[in-house]
């Protein structure tokens, strides 16, 4: 009875709260603390590998991380990657969505076998593409290619085609991102659309350039967005496909030099301040984004 008393004499709102507070308290204490901590740091010197407490440097992480000469080449390199990966992805992607736009055999099995590489892990993805990829004939790639090479190619050893085989495994692996986001786009276009230009015999470019470029181009700029923060934040497949960012540096992303940073160096002070700075970047990459999606809806 007691207990029936006390659920009665809870108001909804205070039953909502008893609810969601357990969460949101471990919400703050798994993603805001380790922020602020982070941001705490980046003003220090400090060491992870070092007993001694953090000592106040001011801005002097943020000014050696800014003049330093290759992390702005890491920034540049992190950039070819972002512009190469997201661009293919996107062209792949968006094509694929709109071949299977239609009714077809099997759709429900083959738009499946499409999905699975972005199912899988980076790490997974990583070590998979590394057997394809072996830059003698013992990987897959150079051994069906052998009857019309010379000499294997040398995917992940050689600095002019290393980074290239890093947009191809991303691309495999994200393009069915893309794919996904625009199928639904296209899914969501009315039908009588389509209808209606077929009673005044438009082209098929026409119908594409007038109808479903900009109904299902919110959707493509949100997969966009999506695509551009976690490829500036590339750091498994890097790791796993070139070994750690090899050779040389070729292939070493802003990520990779943060961990290198971070777990080779222990300079964590150092390693929070190129964070937040990738950080920055990231959030104004973003806000452009949502403006011309903003400035698209508006249109609409």
């Amino acid at each position: 009875m007691q207990i029936v008393r006390f659920s009665r004499g809870m108001s909804d709102y205070k039953l909502k709260m008893a609810f969601i507070m357990p969460t949101m308290v471990l919400l703050i204490l798994m993603n805001i603390f380790p922020l602020l901590w982070s941001l705490f740091l980046s003003f220090h010197d400090y060491q992870a590998s070092m007993p001694h407490a953090p000592k106040y440097i001011g801005l002097e992480n943020y000014i050696d991380v800014l003049t330093d000469p290759d992390i702005w080449e890491y920034f540049r390199t992190t950039a070819y990657f972002v512009l190469l990966a997201v661009t293919a992805q996107f062209l792949i992607g968006f094509g694929l969505a709109l071949l299977l736009n239609r009714d077809f055999p099997a759709k429900g099995l083959v738009t499946t076998l499409l999905l699975l590489p972005m199912m899988l892990s980076p790490v997974v993805v990583g070590l998979f593409w590394r057997f394809i990829l072996a830059s003698d004939n013992a990987g897959l790639l150079n051994f069906i290619l052998s009857p019309i090479l010379k000499q294997p190619i040398e995917w992940t050893t050689d600095p002019k085609i290393a980074m290239l085989a890093v947009v191809i495994v991303d691309t495999w692996m994200w393009s069915p991102f893309m794919m996904l986001i625009a199928l639904a786009g296209l899914s969501a276009i009315p039908k009588y659309l389509y209808e209606a230009a077929d009673v005044d015999r438009a082209s098929a470019w026409f119908k594409f350039r007038s109808i479903t470029l900009p109904l299902v181009s919110p959707l493509l700029l949100i997969a966009l967005l999506f695509r551009t923060m976690d490829a500036f934040k590339m750091f498994d497949i890097v790791y796993v496909l070139t070994n750690e960012g090899g050779p040389g540096t070729v292939t070493e992303t802003v990520s990779m030099n943060l961990y290198r940073i971070a777990f080779r160096y222990f300079d964590t002070g150092k390693a929070c301040a190129l964070a937040y700075i990738l950080l920055i970047v990231i959030v104004a990459l973003s806000n452009i984004y949502v403006k011309y999606l903003n400035r698209v809806k508006s249109e609409e």
